[in-house]
């Protein structure tokens, strides 16, 4: 078990994103099932088309972004929820003039990120 400030804890610059900063909250050593993840997307920021093998289950702290999920696109703000099934493409893109900021909780399983076209 362990407490810790979100402060305290490094963020690294997301290589895939542009403008994208993650920290690993609770990461998988601590966590037995479940990383915790923070992503930050400064202004015009986002992610490209991908998917992952796992699932995203997401909660928006701060900010606006338009996201895709499978041919779906959503405008999402501050206190939505979102979820993301394993291998489906999604992406997003800060359409704000803040930060937008989520975090994100995956199943400690093996993951892959694989960028998609455009």
């Amino acid at each position: 078990m362990s407490v810790k400030h979100s402060q305290d804890i490094p963020s690294v610059i997301v290589a895939a994103g542009r403008h994208t900063r993650k920290q690993v909250l609770i990461p998988p050593d601590e966590g037995p099932h479940f990383a915790m993840r923070r992503f930050i997307m400064a202004p015009g920021g986002g992610m490209p088309r991908h998917t992952n093998l796992v699932e995203h289950e997401q909660y928006v702290l701060r900010g606006q972004a338009r996201i895709g999920i499978g041919d779906e696109e959503y405008t999402v703000q501050a206190g939505d929820v979102v979820f993301i099934p394993a291998e489906v493409p999604h992406w997003y893109e800060n359409i704000g003039d803040e930060d937008f900021e989520f975090l994100c909780i995956v199943p400690n399983k093996e993951d892959k990120t694989v960028l998609l076209p455009e």
